[in-house]
């Protein structure tokens, strides 16, 4: 595929959430006046380094659609074909969803804590039963099985979910020479770099992906990055802006 597209990864402009510093997933939260801002700004990258996409993804969430949006049309592409899927939706925090991170981070054990946002492996508590049913009324979520509902998720759930989307969607696409653009969250997101890079566990619990700068992949015939002059972030003075600390970046 060395030839032909490339991938495309975008997590979606700042939201009024992350502004707030609060647990979101699923919640549908707006973009915050910077996140517009940064979207811009991700469309100025793709435009200057001439990035073109083939098609958009993003999930159901509003603050990815809207930053896919923006992107789209500055590139004067707001043409090209869309795909939206649960399976992109930001990682489910189950309780802690909506909640203060600094509050829940005073009530807990600081370990508990950084499981609760980092770890492959560890859920939050699950969310209530009344919260779960009011979500899940949403008719954005009325041909969604039962049990593709979760109650809480850690990222390794994410992955399983994640993965069915590269296999049946995206690779496809790859291998015909289109170039699709992610538009994701930080956790779908995660999910996707650890299988692309080959990630394990423990580095992913150190991956950290900024708001609205985008990350470009080449891939092998297998569906694995390869090596990439100019590394993977297209915009990297935006992207370690952000990261303040972040595992050693790999040249993809």
């Amino acid at each position: 595929m060395g030839d032909g597209g490339a991938l495309l990864l975008l997590r979606h402009g700042q939201s009024v959430s992350n502004a707030a510093d609060v647990f979101t997933g699923w919640n549908d939260a707006p973009l915050s006046e910077l996140g517009v801002t940064q979207a811009r700004g991700a469309a100025a990258a793709l435009r200057n380094l001439s990035v073109r996409p083939t098609s958009v993804h993003t999930s159901l969430l509003r603050r990815s659609i809207a930053t896919a949006e923006i992107v789209t049309h500055a590139l004067s592409r707001g043409w090209i074909p869309v795909h939206r899927s649960w399976r992109l939706n930001e990682r489910h925090y189950g309780a802690l969803t909506g909640r203060d991170k600094r509050e829940v981070a005073a009530e807990v054990d600081a370990s508990v804590f950084h499981a609760w946002r980092r770890s492959f492996a560890v859920a939050p508590p699950v969310m209530n039963e009344d919260d779960a049913a009011l979500m899940y009324a949403d008719a954005r979520y009325a041909n969604l099985a039962p049990e593709a509902r979760p109650g809480t998720e850690n990222l390794a759930d994410v992955w399983q979910r994640t993965l069915p989307y590269w296999s049946d969607v995206l690779f496809p696409q790859l291998r015909s020479g289109e170039t699709p653009l992610v538009v994701g969250h930080g956790n779908s997101l995660r999910a996707f770099v650890m299988y692309l890079e080959g990630l394990s566990p423990a580095e992913v619990e150190r991956l950290d992906i900024p708001t609205a700068v985008p990350m470009r992949y080449r891939l092998d015939r297998r569906g694995k990055a390869i090596a990439e002059p100019g590394g993977r972030y297209l915009d990297p003075v935006s992207a370690g802006e952000q990261v303040r600390v972040a595992p050693p970046q790999r040249s993809y």
